[in-house]
């Protein structure tokens, strides 16, 4: 009996000193600042203008001025620009020009021609012509302007395309691979 007068005290000290004790006792708990991600989309964008206007007369033997220019919009990504140059059937008995310096032919075409633009060119135009001309060729006769009807005068249409250059994080696209990439878009 005597034990038990004892037990009973000393488990209610115990538990009073043990809640105490605990109730002042202090937990290492911590938690990180946030971090949100945002995913905004890219996009390419690229112009073509020209300044010279799009009605020239031919003179033989003349440089005439020509300047298409193409420019890939500041903020795009890096990339492929093409350019198209469809030459009307009686062009090259009239005219002739060469291309600007850094456009390479595409193999396997005869019109198309590229180049890649990164960023630090973004927003700069890029000339299409050599010297930003065409030539009237020296061996044109006025016989030979004066028979063309209204609807046969030689043409030259440019169009630019362009084109991602990173197929992911660690391989690009070829220059063949993103051309025919555009030429089965036709959304662009």
């Amino acid at each position: 009996m005597k034990r038990q007068k004892w037990t009973l005290p000393l488990a209610g000290v115990l538990l009073a000193v043990g809640m105490a004790a605990g109730g002042t006792l202090a937990w290492l708990l911590a938690e990180s600042d946030t971090v949100t991600n945002t995913f905004t989309t890219s996009d390419i964008t690229v112009t073509l203008q020209e300044t010279t206007g799009t009605t020239y007369k031919m003179v033989p033997g003349y440089t005439l001025a020509k300047d298409p220019k193409v420019t890939v919009t500041q903020g795009s990504e890096k990339c492929y620009v093409f350019v198209t140059l469809e030459k009307s059937e009686n062009f090259d008995e009239f005219l002739t020009y060469e291309m600007a310096e850094g456009w390479t032919l595409l193999v396997g075409e005869s019109d198309v021609f590229y180049r890649v633009v990164d960023t630090a060119d973004m927003g700069s135009p890029i000339s299409v012509l050599k010297d930003d001309c065409v030539s009237v060729l020296e061996t044109v006769t006025k016989e030979a302007m004066n028979d063309l009807p209204e609807e046969s005068q030689p043409t030259l249409t440019v169009t630019a395309y362009a084109a991602q250059y990173n197929k992911n994080a660690t391989e690009f696209f070829t220059a063949a691979e993103a051309w025919t990439l555009l030429s089965k878009d036709s959304t662009f």
